[in-house]
């Protein structure tokens, strides 16, 4: 059974139809990256899975019941809006007890999840003395009172510098490996969700275009990821990495290799070149596959899984 399904589900606001009939699945323990412009129908499909809408047509389903219908399927959810809004002159750690009171759930928790998203010495600050990162780890801190097994996550990066927001996505891989945690994560900043996620829903003009495990999207779609590394050592470089199984080619350049692997292996890829130390002074992407592929679909105008 998927953990969420969607059956020909339509969500009207007045005259405006955020949600066209649309229909898809997402299974349990994936990272889900909803891709869509602003006003494609991402956060009305959130807020459908989280119960805080009843779809107009059609039936959500979160575990096998309807959200909107089981207070109990909500509490396994923790969520994160796009914009929080926080009572900045409390202190932390009395926000997140007056949120665990509200939830019923004990201060164990709360000491859990401060230590989780590393705000054990901020536990006393008041939240309007935080910066914008750590202000978005007491969000996250609170999506996770009372031990979710779904979180969703809408522009968990937004408005952070981009060091805020490396150290963001580098705590959500930490909390998905240590906690098994499923996740939807809405964002515009595409790359991000590459590192994050292993399953896509593609939404447009409030239809569902695509949906599906990115490997296997990405090889539906024939993308590929592309790499260009600059270094000194051309031919010694050349060789370690044509030796990859994940490598389709490598290619000279100027002052470098320009190198295409499978996409599902970038983050292996990545990890190499690191461990290469100096032989490498720098790389890029050329091609953000999930970039690409959200443009393959779009342009293909594919409405399978509607």
């Amino acid at each position: 059974m998927a953990m969420v399904e969607f059956r020909e589900v339509s969500k009207r606001f007045w005259k405006v139809e955020a949600l066209k009939n649309v229909s898809f699945t997402i299974p349990e323990k994936s990272v889900t990256a909803f891709l869509g412009p602003n006003g494609a129908g991402k956060t009305t499909s959130m807020k459908l899975i989280m119960g805080f809408l009843k779809p107009s047509r059609g039936t959500v389903l979160v575990w096998g019941e309807e959200p909107w219908r089981s207070e109990g399927i909500r509490a396994r959810i923790g969520y994160l809006p796009e914009k929080p809004v926080y009572p900045m002159d409390i202190a932390v750690e009395d926000f997140l007890n007056h949120l665990a009171k509200l939830k019923k759930v004990s201060r164990i928790d709360v000491n859990r999840v401060v230590k989780l998203v590393g705000l054990e010495n901020l536990v006393d600050r008041k939240i309007g003395t935080l910066s914008r990162g750590y202000i978005q780890r007491v969000g996250i801190a609170q999506s996770l009172l009372g031990d979710p097994e779904l979180l969703i996550l809408d522009e968990p990066t937004a408005n952070l510098d981009p060091s805020a927001r490396r150290e963001i996505i580098e705590l959500l891989k930490i909390l998905h490996r240590e906690l098994k945690v499923s996740m939807i994560i809405s964002s515009h900043i595409i790359p991000e969700l590459q590192e994050l996620a292993n399953y896509a829903v593609i939404i447009n003009s409030g239809f569902v275009l695509e949906y599906g495990y990115l490997n296997d999207l990405w090889k539906k779609y024939e993308i590929e990821a592309v790499f260009i590394v600059k270094t000194m050592y051309i031919d010694a470089v050349a060789k370690i990495l044509i030796d990859k199984p994940y490598v389709h080619y490598v290619k000279k350049v100027s002052d470098g290799l320009e190198i295409s692997i499978d996409p599902e292996h970038y983050k292996s890829f990545e990890n190499l070149l690191i461990e290469l130390g100096d032989m490498v002074k720098s790389y890029i992407f050329k091609t953000a596959s999930l970039g690409d592929l959200y443009e393959k679909v779009v342009k293909s105008g594919s409405k399978e899984g509607v």
